[in-house]
C-alpha cells in the first residue's frame, strides 16, 4: 500500500492491482469463513437446546455434522482447485502489474532528499514533492552523461515532473533557477568559454524514458516462478532442479578425477616413478630443477580446484534453496485447503460444547484459534525456509497440531464432555482443594 497510496496512480489502477492480490486471500478466508459459520449455527443449535432434543430423541451428533462435513469438503476442493489454476495467473498479473508502475511511473521512486539516478545519464534530488506527486521543490538534476562528473546541471527553486502522453519522455518544467556547464569543448584543450552559467525564468528538462515501458517478456519471465504454475508443473520444475543440482556435483568430480600430480609426472618425460614405493609417485627422486616447475604447477591447479569448488557450492546453494521453495510452494498448495476442511471439525463441535451462538463469542474465538494457527504456519514457514527443517514438517505443523485438536474436541461432543464448562472446571478445582486438605 506504501507504494501505491498518495502517489499519483489512478483510482482504477488501485483497485484492480488490490483484486488481483486479494486472490491470494481466498482459501485463508474460506478457512476462516467456515470456522467461524460452523462456530455460530452449531453455538445456536446448543444454546436453544436443539442439540439436546436430537440427542434425546436417538440422532447422534455425528448425523447433523455429516451433510456439512459434505459441504465443507467440497469448499476444500473448491479452495485448492482456486490455489492451483486462478491463483497463479493473478500472482502474474499484480506482479508485472508492480513492475510496471515501477518502470513506467519514475516519479513514483523520486523521494524527498534522496538522489534518483534510475535514469541514464541524470541524478536528480528533489528538496519538495508535493501530494498531487508533480509539483515539486528545490530541484537539482545533475548531467552526468559526459563521464566526467557532476560537470553539469540545472537548479531550479520550484518546477513540475511529468510524463509525455507517448510515455517517451519525463519531464520537467523548471521555474526561477539557472543551468551550469564546466564541460570544455570537445576536442579542446582549451576553451574560451570554461564555465557556463544561465540563469531562467522557465526551462525544460526532457529524459529519454522509452526503455522504461513495458515489454511482453516481463509476463513470462514471472510466469517461470513456481508460484505461477499448476502444482503438476512443480513436481516437474522439481525433477529438473535435483538434475541440475546433481550436475554441479557431477561437473567437479569429472573435471578433479584424476589427480593433478600424477596428470602431470605422466604426461612428461621426465616423470620418475619410485621402484620401491611401485605406481605411487615418489617426489624425492624428481630432479631438482623440476620440483618448483611441478610445485607451481600444483598450487595453480589447487587453487583452481578450491575456485570451482567455490563457485560449485554457491551454485549448489542457490539450488538447494530454489529446490527448498519450490516444495514449500507444492506443500502450501494443499494445506490451506485442507484446513477449510479441518476447521470445520474445529468449530462444529466448540459450539456444541460452548452452547453459545450469534456473532460475539464465536467470532472471538474464531479469532484467537486461527490467530494461532497462523502463528504456527509462519513459524513452521520459516523453519522452512532455514533449512532447520524438512520443507512438509515446516509447512504441515499447523496442520499436524490442528488434527488432534478437531479429533479431541469431536469426540468430546460427541460423549457429552463439559469441556469448557466453568462448573466442572470449578468442581475439579474443589475436589484437588478438598484432596489436599485432608493431608
Amino acid at each position: 500500500m506504501d507504494d501505491m497510496v498518495g502517489k499519483g496512480l489512478e483510482w482504477y489502477i488501485i483497485l484492480k492491482l488490490l483484486f488481483y492480490v486479494s486472490a491470494t486471500f481466498v482459501s485463508m478466508a474460506l478457512s476462516l469463513a467456515v470456522l467461524l459459520s460452523s462456530l455460530m449455527t452449531f453455538g445456536t443449535l446448543g444454546e436453544r437446546y436443539e442439540v439436546v432434543a436430537m440427542k434425546s430423541s436417538g440422532i447422534p451428533i455425528t448425523s447433523l455434522m455429516k451433510p456439512l462435513a459434505l459441504i465443507s469438503l467440497l469448499l476444500s476442493i473448491f479452495s485448492f482447485w482456486f490455489t492451483d489454476n486462478v491463483v497463479p495467473a493473478a500472482y502474474v498479473k499484480w506482479r508485472s502489474m508492480m513492475f510496471e508502475i515501477a518502470e513506467q511511473k519514475p516519479t513514483l521512486s523520486i523521494d524527498e532528499g534522496v538522489f534518483y539516478s534510475g535514469i541514464d545519464g541524470y541524478t536528480i534530488l528533489v528538496g519538495k514533492k508535493h501530494r498531487d506527486n508533480e509539483n515539486i521543490e528545490d530541484i537539482l538534476i545533475y548531467k552526468n552523461s559526459y563521464g566526467l562528473g557532476n560537470k553539469a546541471g540545472t537548479y531550479a527553486q520550484r518546477g513540475k515532473m511529468t510524463i509525455t502522453p507517448d510515455k517517451k519522455f519525463f519531464l520537467f518544467t523548471l521555474y526561477n533557477g539557472y543551468m551550469w556547464d564546466e564541460t570544455k569543448s570537445q576536442g579542446s584543450k582549451t576553451s574560451s568559454n570554461p564555465y557556463l552559467f544561465v540563469p531562467f525564468e522557465q526551462q525544460y528538462v526532457k529524459m529519454d524514458i522509452s526503455s522504461f515501458q513495458m515489454r511482453d517478456v516481463d509476463e513470462e519471465f514471472f510466469r517461470e516462478s513456481t508460484k505461477a504454475i499448476k502444482i503438476n508443473k512443480i513436481d516437474s520444475s522439481l525433477q529438473k532442479m535435483n538434475q541440475e543440482l546433481e550436475s554441479v556435483f557431477d561437473g567437479i568430480y569429472k573435471k578433479y578425477e584424476v589427480p593433478s600430480f600424477q596428470h602431470f609426472v605422466s604426461t612428461n618425460p621426465q616423470g620418475i616413478y619410485s621402484e620401491k614405493a611401485g605406481n605411487l609417485f615418489d617426489f624425492q627422486q624428481i630432479p631438482l630443477e623440476q620440483k618448483g616447475q611441478i610445485i607451481s604447477r600444483a598450487v595453480m591447479k589447487t587453487n583452481n580446484f578450491l575456485g570451482n569448488v567455490m563457485q560449485a557450492k554457491n551454485v549448489s546453494e542457490l539450488k538447494q534453496k530454489e529446490i527448498r521453495d519450490a516444495k514449500i510452494e507444492w506443500h502450501q498448495r494443499l494445506v490451506l485447503p485442507l484446513a477449510c476442511f479441518l476447521f470445520f471439525f474445529i468449530g462444529a463441535p466448540l459450539g456444541t460444547i460452548i452452547r453459545k451462538g450469534g456473532i460475539g463469542i464465536p467470532l472471538v474465538i474464531t479469532v484467537v484459534f486461527f490467530a494461532f494457527y497462523f502463528v504456527i504456519s509462519i513459524f513452521g514457514e520459516k523453519l522452512a525456509k532455514s533449512a532447520t527443517v524438512e520443507p512438509w514438517l515446516g509447512i504441515w505443523l499447523s496442520t499436524l497440531i490442528t488434527i488432534p485438536i478437531g479429533a479431541l474436541l469431536t469426540y468430546k461432543a460427541t460423549m457429552d464432555s463439559a469441556l469448557l464448562s466453568a462448573d466442572a472446571y470449578s468442581n475439579l478445582i474443589r475436589k484437588i482443594t478438598s484432596f489436599f486438605k485432608k493431608k
